[in-house]
């Protein structure tokens, strides 16, 4: 090759090295990239894909109507694997990335680490699927805030219905041991104790099942023999399609209550059509039940892009923890955490998917309300009427 063509060679490939180099130093600063930690793999793998579709979804709306502070909406997935190891993995992976804003993450367990770790690097997280209540009062986390209700809300929520409503006299509390289904079952005998102790009510059978086992016909037959008015279930869906599943067939008639891990998919393939009809369930407000114009124009978008709802109401808490960090930096005219943080504890006027996005000085949503849904005869989730 001759010196003059090497010349302009080099000429060439430098300054389409300066113009590339631009060309992503504008991107970059016409962008805001927000985190999103999501079980991707492991044993909660379908939350993981339906939290990535719902916050894209959002994504999409956010930036169809202008973006945040004149710049469009990026996410950035970091898979934790479902279990707190990979969530600390995932964490040290979004703050190497220098993401000062995460949605992170689903379990109150697998929540835990990464929040610590976002905490300590002053980057805000926003949990969408992580409910137990010393996640914000055993310490206090600066950065931290969550859209899904506390465990103690839900369980408050569980002793008024099946005690006023229902009029339960003998009730079955079963759990898995872990986090979650332990502190759901544990706050719920909390409020139900008032009623215990007045005689209304009678607690008959408190205990724990072992999860990730195909086989549950020993506590099944205890629940058969014990045949309470009701039977809540506090833990996870895939044990609980197992639950009802072997408990119908072998001729358990109890009504069966699931917290707010049960009504999913998965739940409902699993256990099947006859098994899951009558049975209620307790959760947040779903969209598909809200009248909010920000509800159906989500639901809108989300079945045009997929042709189906959305599979969790964990996954739409994690569209609503992107719309709340996004409605916060427009507050705040910044994208500096602490200005971020110091707005989402005092804004009032953010508005969600599930309704007004509001949070406490600890980080709490504020003033979320629990409704109680039941399968009719063909499967389908219903809005439950007394």
């Amino acid at each position: 090759m001759k010196k003059t063509t090497i010349w302009l060679f080099t000429i060439a490939v430098t300054i389409s090295l300066i113009l590339s180099g631009c060309a992503q130093a504008e991107t970059e600063e016409d962008t805001i990239t927000i985190g999103l930690q999501a079980p991707l793999t492991g044993d909660f793998a379908a939350e993981g894909l339906w939290a990535r579709q719902c916050v894209e979804v959002a994504a999409e709306l956010i930036n169809q109507n202008g973006g945040v502070l004149g710049r469009t909406v990026a996410i950035e997935v970091v898979d934790d694997g479902s279990n707190p190891r990979d969530s600390a993995l995932a964490a040290q992976k979004a703050i190497a990335q220098g993401l000062q804003h995460v949605i992170a993450s689903y379990g109150s367990s697998v929540t835990a680490p990464a929040a610590d770790l976002y905490d300590e690097n002053g980057v805000i997280s926003v949990a969408y699927g992580a409910t137990a209540v010393r996640l914000t009062m055993e310490k206090e986390r600066p950065y931290f805030f969550r859209t899904s209700g506390r465990d103690d809300t839900q369980s408050e929520y569980f002793v008024k219905f099946v005690v006023e409503d229902l009029n339960a006299k003998r009730i079955a509390i079963m759990h898995d041991n872990q986090d979650y289904g332990k502190g759901v079952a544990d706050d719920a005998m909390f409020y139900l104790q008032p009623y215990i102790d007045a005689g209304e009510v009678e607690v008959v059978y408190f205990d724990a099942i072992t999860p990730g086992e195909s086989d549950y016909s020993a506590v099944i037959s205890q629940i058969r023999s014990i045949d309470p008015d009701v039977w809540f279930f506090t833990a996870y869906y895939s044990e609980a399609a197992l639950l009802i599943k072997q408990a119908r067939e072998a001729g358990v008639t109890s009504l069966f209550v699931g917290n707010n891990a049960v009504p999913t998919p998965e739940f409902e393939n699993i256990a099947g059509i006859d098994a899951i009809a009558g049975s209620i369930h307790l959760n947040e407000p779903m969209p598909q039940f809200l009248d909010y114009p920000e509800s159906q124009e989500f639901l809108d978008a989300y079945q045009a892009k997929y042709n189906e709802l959305p599979g969790s109401i964990w996954a739409v808490y994690a569209a609503d923890a992107l719309n709340a960090i996004v409605a916060a930096i427009e507050r705040a005219d910044s994208t500096d955490p602490d200005d971020v943080a110091a707005v989402m504890r005092t804004m009032t006027d953010a508005r969600g998917i599930t309704g007004p996005l509001m949070f406490t000085d600890r980080g709490d949503r504020r003033d979320i309300p629990y409704y109680a849904y039941i399968y009719n005869d063909q499967g389908v989730l219903e809005l439950y009427e007394k």
